[in-house]
C-alpha cells in the first residue's frame, strides 16, 4: 500500500511539472517582451496585434498556435538582402553624382527619337471618354481620407473635387489610349510610383491562380497594386537546367521591367514600385482573407513568415520570412477593372511548348513566321511589330516565361500590347524579316557609350526606394544582350538588304513613333 501511495504521489508531481512547463512556454514570449528594455524591434516582429479577435476569427489562434516551423528554416531566403537596402544618405549621395556628371536619362528624353508625337487622340482612341463637367464627390465614398491630401485649391466653387485632383491611379487609367499606357512625360506616374511607395495599405488578400503567390494590395485612396514579395536574393542565380517555370518569380526583375520598358519608349508596362512592408502591421493585421491569414507563423529565428496558398512554392518549406516582419516586394499599379474596360488574352505565337520533351512549332518549322506573318491579326496593322518588340524586351529581361499577352478589347486589333508579368527574368528568335525602324534606331541608340543601357538603367533605378534593384553583373547582362540583338539584325541585313528586314514604321507619320501608325497593309 505505501508502495502505490508513493507511485501515485510521484504520477501526481510529474502532471503537476508538466503543466508547469507547458505554462512557461505559454508565457514566456510575453515575459520576455515585458521584461526586455531598450529598442526590441530589431531582435523580435511586431508586437502582437490586439485587433484579431474583432476579425470575427476565433481568438485560439495563439502564438503556439502559430509556431508552424518551416522544415527547412534556410530556404527562407527572402529577408537576406533586407541588409542592403542602402540608407537615405547613400541614395542622397547616388543623386548628388548624378547631378555632378549630368542625367543621361535626361539626354536620352531630349533626343529626336523620344521626341515624336502621338497622331491627333479621338474618342474612339481613349479607354474612358471624360466629361469634364463630371465631378467626383468623395462625400459618395466610404472613406474621404484621400480628399483631405488634396489642395484646398483643387476643389470646384461647389465643393466637389475637379478631375485634376482625382487620386493619381485614376489619374492613370484616364490617360490610357490607343498607343500607350502613359506618355513619356507625364508627372502622374511619379506621383503613381510614390503612392505605391507610401499610401497606408487597408486590406489585403491573394489573387487567384497563377503558379505562385502574389497579394492584392488596397491603399488608403482606393487605389489597388499587385504585390510581389521578394523569394530571391538579387545575387541568387537560375540554374541553367531548371525548367521554364521551375524558377521563382523575382520582384526586382517586375521593377526593373518598368524601367526598362520606359527607357525602350514602348511604356506597355503598368508603373511598379518598390517597398519595405510591414508583415504583421501591413498584411497580416488587415487581410479579411483567413485563407492568407492562417499561414502566419514565428520561425525558429523569431521572424515573422507566411506562404499562402497557390499551385507551387506555397508551403512552409517555401515560406516568406521578414526580419523580424520586415519584407520587400514590388507593387505593380493595377489597370482599370475589367467591368469598366475589357481586356483580351491572346496567345504568344513564340510561346515555349511547356513540355519537357517536345519543342515548339516555331522551334522546328523554318517557315512558321512566314505563316504567322499570314494569320490575323499578324498579317496587318502593327501587331507583329510589336510582338517583335516584347521579344526583344524579353531577351533583354531573361524572361523566358511570355505565353500570353492582353490588349484592351475597345481597340480592336490595332493597338499596343500590354507587358504584363515580368517577374521571370532564352535564346533570341526574330522573326527578322520584320522589325520596326523606329525600334532598330532606339536600339542602336542605346548601344552608344553616351546612352549606354546599362547606365541609364542604374540611373533610373536608383530612384526607387529599394535601390539597389539590380547589381552590376545584371546590368552588364543587359548591354551584352543588346549586342546579340543588334548583331542578328545586321546579319539578316547583310543577307537580306535593308529594307527587307527593317519594316519603315515612321513613314507616314512624320514625327509619330513606331507604336502610334494607324492600320495599314503589308
Amino acid at each position: 500500500m505505501i508502495l502505490l501511495r508513493k507511485f501515485r504521489v510521484l504520477i501526481l508531481m510529474v502532471f503537476l511539472i508538466a503543466c508547469s512547463m507547458h505554462i512557461m512556454i505559454d508565457l514566456l514570449p510575453k515575459l520576455e517582451r515585458h521584461g526586455s528594455t531598450g529598442c526590441s524591434c530589431s531582435h523580435t516582429p511586431s508586437e502582437e496585434p490586439k485587433s484579431w479577435g474583432k476579425q470575427g476569427w476565433p481568438n485560439k489562434h495563439s502564438l503556439r498556435i502559430l509556431q508552424d516551423f518551416s522544415n527547412e528554416p534556410s530556404s527562407n531566403v527572402s529577408s537576406h538582402s533586407l541588409e542592403r537596402v542602402p540608407v537615405a544618405g547613400d541614395k542622397s549621395q547616388a543623386f548628388r553624382r548624378l547631378d555632378h556628371q549630368g542625367s543621361r536619362l535626361s539626354a536620352l528624353y531630349d533626343h529626336p527619337l523620344y521626341k515624336t508625337s502621338l497622331p491627333p487622340l479621338t474618342d474612339e482612341d481613349t479607354l474612358f471618354n471624360v466629361n469634364t463637367d463630371i465631378r467626383f464627390d468623395p462625400k459618395a465614398a466610404e472613406d474621404q481620407a484621400w480628399a483631405g491630401e488634396s489642395n484646398i485649391d483643387e476643389f470646384s466653387p461647389t465643393g466637389e473635387l475637379t478631375a485634376d485632383s482625382y487620386p493619381n491611379w485614376l489619374r492613370f487609367h484616364i490617360g490610357i489610349n490607343r498607343y500607350e499606357l502613359y506618355s513619356r512625360h507625364n508627372p502622374v506616374i511619379d506621383a503613381l510610383l510614390k503612392d505605391l511607395a507610401t499610401q497606408r495599405i487597408t486590406s489585403v488578400a491573394m489573387k487567384s491562380g497563377g503558379t505562385q503567390l502574389k497579394l492584392i494590395m488596397t491603399f488608403q485612396n482606393y487605389g489597388q497594386a499587385l504585390f510581389k514579395p521578394m523569394k530571391q536574393t538579387r545575387e541568387q542565380e537560375t540554374p541553367p537546367d531548371f525548367f521554364y517555370f521551375s524558377d521563382f518569380e523575382r520582384h526586382n526583375a517586375e521593377i526593373a521591367a518598368f524601367h526598362l520598358d520606359k527607357i525602350l519608349d514602348f511604356r506597355r508596362v503598368p508603373p511598379v514600385a518598390g517597398r519595405l512592408v510591414n508583415m504583421t502591421k501591413e498584411i497580416r493585421d488587415v487581410t479579411r482573407d483567413k485563407k492568407l491569414w492562417r499561414t502566419f507563423f514565428i520561425s525558429p529565428a523569431n521572424n515573422v513568415c507566411f506562404y499562402g496558398e497557390c499551385s507551387y512554392y506555397c508551403s512552409t518549406e517555401h515560406a516568406l520570412c521578414g526580419k523580424p516582419d520586415q519584407i520587400e516586394g514590388s507593387l505593380a499599379a493595377f489597370l482599370p477593372d475589367l467591368a469598366l474596360a475589357k481586356r483580351k488574352t491572346w496567345r504568344n505565337p513564340w510561346r515555349r511548348s511547356y513540355h519537357k520533351r517536345k519543342k515548339a512549332e516555331w522551334e522546328v518549322d523554318p517557315d512558321y513566321c512566314e505563316e504567322v506573318k499570314q494569320t490575323p491579326p499578324y498579317d496587318s496593322g502593327t501587331r507583329l511589330l510589336d510582338i517583335m518588340d516584347m521579344t526583344i524586351f524579353d531577351f533583354l529581361m531573361g524572361n523566358m516565361d511570355r505565353h500570353h499577352y492582353e490588349t484592351f478589347e475597345k481597340f480592336g486589333n490595332e493597338t499596343f500590347i500590354i507587358h504584363l508579368d515580368n517577374g521571370r527574368g532564352d535564346s533570341l528568335r526574330l522573326c527578322s524579316h520584320l522589325r520596326g525602324k523606329s525600334t532598330h534606331l532606339r536600339l542602336q541608340l542605346l548601344a552608344k557609350e553616351e546612352y549606354k543601357l546599362s547606365v541609364l538603367m542604374a540611373e533610373s533605378l536608383v530612384r526607387d526606394r529599394l535601390s539597389p534593384i539590380l547589381i552590376q553583373p545584371h546590368l552588364d547582362a543587359m548591354d551584352r544582350r543588346l549586342r546579340q540583338v543588334l548583331n542578328v539584325l545586321s546579319d539578316c541585313i547583310e543577307k537580306e538588304g535593308y529594307s527587307y528586314v527593317v519594316e519603315d514604321d515612321l513613314q507616314g507619320y512624320q514625327g509619330t513613333d513606331h507604336a502610334h501608325n494607324g492600320p495599314r497593309r503589308r
